[in-house]
Order: structure tokens, then sequence, then C-alpha cells
């Protein structure tokens, strides 16, 4: 298939099924998410957590993305809210869910596996409000309009960005939640530009989920804004560095992925999609089955293990670089996730990986960063925001992307 096939394909397919999909969702659902994120701050303030959980390797990413942007919001000003992300490696979900699950705590299940369906009704049992992303019993019940498990991935991700960006309004409004005294003095301070409406009345609930509607609906049309410059823009860059990657993988190389918080989960996101590549409607083999060949592919930030014992005797930013040393072989590729571009351990593992020999890719927000501007890479993928929840939902379309493009230059 030419470059020119190749590109029509990534405008008309890729971005035409992302861009269909989120003008159907977010704007049926805005109000749900709303009353939503009033609920969820309602169990919260009661001393309630996130207790998110999910089965496969893709699921898992998931459930590490949402507890980590509660727990570490990177807004400033904005508190801390306890999640607990619950995966395969802690054993059965069940019996997981048995043991943390308490009342007024939120559940929030990733996929359908009997074991995540299991969990979800002994959390229910718990009296937890239940919120769930696919055809579930859940008090909360969100099914994205699409029969691609990427496109769905990537929906699910905006939306769990905007409840935990969203649920902070009504923290403001101390009145709107059970149990909490209301204020008759709001100050909006440094939050005023992003949430104009905070400083609304404390009694109007009815007012600010409106507002917290049509912040949805304004967040979903931003991110898609993004989502069409990343790859757009970043077109031939994903084109190449699928070529890149794909030479890899036939001589025998493995990816190595790696990022940090938010984008440590994408990179979990990204192995998993290469090690098991989901179902793609239509493109599909006989049986059912995906057509597409698993590839090898290692995590960076898997081995909590390793990090810490670099972090602790080396410093952080030696976490990567190290496992570059370790791993890394000439025929090998590296992807680096950063929605900055400045991340010393990212930039370390880049030139360690560049010094041996290996293939480069990076995906970063705002300008670029060291990364683009020292040319860091040899491919990057610039996406150009400076909101990072919707950076790491464009990257999430961009490194989707890149993976249906490794198969595809194969055709």
């Amino acid at each position: 298939m030419s470059v020119e096939a190749l590109g029509k394909q990534l405008e008309h397919r890729l971005l035409a099924e992302r861009t269909e999909a989120s003008a159907r969702f977010f704007p049926a659902e805005a109000e749900r998410i709303a009353r939503l994120c009033h609920r969820m701050a309602e169990r919260f303030a009661r001393g309630g957590r996130l207790i998110a959980f999910g089965s496969s390797p893709a699921e898992r990413s998931d459930v590490r993305h949402v507890a980590v942007e509660f727990v570490h919001p990177v807004i400033v000003g904005k508190r801390a809210l306890p999640a607990i992300g619950l995966a395969h490696e802690g054993g059965p979900l069940p019996r997981q869910a048995e043991l943390v699950c308490e009342p007024d705590d939120v559940a929030m299940a990733f996929g359908a596996h009997p074991e995540t369906i299991e969990a979800l009704r002994i959390a229910a049992g718990r009296r937890c409000l239940t919120v769930a992303f696919g055809p579930l019993e859940a008090d909360w019940a969100f099914e994205p309009p699409s029969d691609d498990a990427f496109v769905r991935q990537e929906l699910v991700e905006t939306l769990y960005h905007v409840l935990w960006e969203l649920v902070h309004v009504f923290f403001e409004h101390r009145g709107l939640l059970a149990g909490r005294e209301a204020r008759t003095v709001h100050d909006t301070g440094a939050s005023s530009f992003l949430y104009p409406f905070l400083g609304e009345s404390e009694h109007d609930l009815e007012a600010v989920l409106e507002d917290v509607r049509r912040s949805v609906v304004m967040k979903a049309e931003e991110v898609g804004a993004l989502r069409e410059q990343t790859l757009t823009e970043g077109g031939g860059t994903l084109l190449a560095a699928a070529g890149a990657l794909r030479s890899s993988f036939e001589a025998g190389g493995k990816l190595l992925a790696l990022g940090n918080g938010g984008s440590a989960t994408d990179a979990m996101d990204c192995v998993a999609d290469f090690r098991e590549p989901p179902a793609r409607p239509g493109r599909d083999g006989p049986a059912g089955g995906s057509a597409w060949t698993p590839r090898r592919a290692l995590d960076l930030t898997e081995d909590p293990a390793i990090l810490t014992a670099i972090a602790n005797d080396i410093g952080t930013e030696a976490i990567f670089q190290r496992q570059v040393i370790a791993y890394g072989r000439e025929r090998d590729a590296v992807l680096a996730l950063s929605t900055s571009g400045n991340s010393a351990n990212v930039i370390a593992a880049l030139r360690e990986a560049r010094a041996r020999g290996l293939a480069t890719v990076a995906m970063v927000g705002y300008d670029g960063g060291r990364v683009a501007a020292e040319a860091l890479a040899d491919h990057v993928v610039v996406t150009r925001s400076e909101h990072i929840p919707r950076i790491q939902e464009a990257q999430a379309s961009a490194y989707h992307a890149l993976r249906e493009l490794v198969e595809v230059a194969a055709e």
C-alpha cells in the first residue's frame, strides 16, 4: 500500500470513526455524566473511595490510569481523592472486591469478564455506587457507540478523565453535597479560567449541573480537535514510525514502552495492544479471531521492584535508562510517552536507546519540549496542548493508530 493510500486511510478510517463516535456519545450522555459527578462527590465527601477494577491487560491500564488521576491530580489546587486499582496481579477480582469494597465507595468496572461482573455485584451488595463502561448491571452504565475496541477505550478514557476533572466542581459548592455545610461566600480563585461557573450560588443544583453538562460537551469537542491535529499533522510521522516498528519486529526485535504517571498507564495499554491485539470488526480473519500478529513488547513501567530499586539507589532519572541498558538490543525500538516532552527519565532513556542503535518513537504534548527541540527521537508526534488529560486522550488515538498501521503496512 502506498504512503498516499495509507495517509487517506489514516484520515478517513482512523480519524472519522473517532470523530463520529465521540459526537454521538458525549452530547447524549453529558447530563448523566454531570449527575454522576455530583453523586461521586457526595460519596467522596462522606469518606468514600474510588475502587476501580478490570481483568484484561488493556483494562488493567485503565484501572491504573483512573486511580492515579484521582490520587495525584495534575490540575493545580485540586485535592487528591482516594482511589484503589484492583487487577489480576492481586488475585481473583471477586475476592479482592470482598476484601476492599466498603459502603460509600464508588466501584468502577472496566470490561465484562465474568470476574469483573461478579466483583461489581459484590460492590453493589456492599452499598457502593457502581459505574460500568458497557452493558453491565450498574447504577451508572455507559456504553460507547462503537464496535472498535480502540475507539471504545478512547471514549472511556475521556469519560473517566471528565469525571475526575468535574467531580471537583461540587466540592466548590459545599451546600450541594449531602451532609456538608454551605458557604455564603465562594472564591473561585485560580480555577475561574477553567470553570467560571464555580462562583454561582450553592443552592441551585440544576444550574450547576447544567454548567457541568456544557463543560462535558466542551471537553469532548476539545479532544476531538486535538485528536484531529495529532493524527493529521502527525500522520506522516506515524506512518514512518509504523514502518520502523514493522522492520524491528520482522528482524526479531521488540518494543520497549515507557512513561510517567498517566503516561505510564498509556505505556501499559500500548504494550497490551501489541502483545494481545483486540478483535477488529470487519478486519479480522476466520473464526472471529484477530488477524493481527501478537508482537513482542515490554512495559518498562511494569515492575515496581525494579523501578523503586533504581529510584532509591540511583535516582528517578535512571529508572528507564537502566532498563534500556538491560533489555535493549540493536534491533529493538522504544516508544516514549510524555505530556511535557521534558521528563528527565524519558530523555535519559531516549538518549541511551539512540546510543545503542534502537529505533525511537516519542509522543509528546505542549510544544514538544526538549524531546522535539533537541530531536531526541527518530519519530516525534506532537499533541499541541497544555491540558494534560486532553493530551493523553489524543496520544491514545495516536498509539492506537500506530498499532493499526504496523499491521496495515504489511497488507
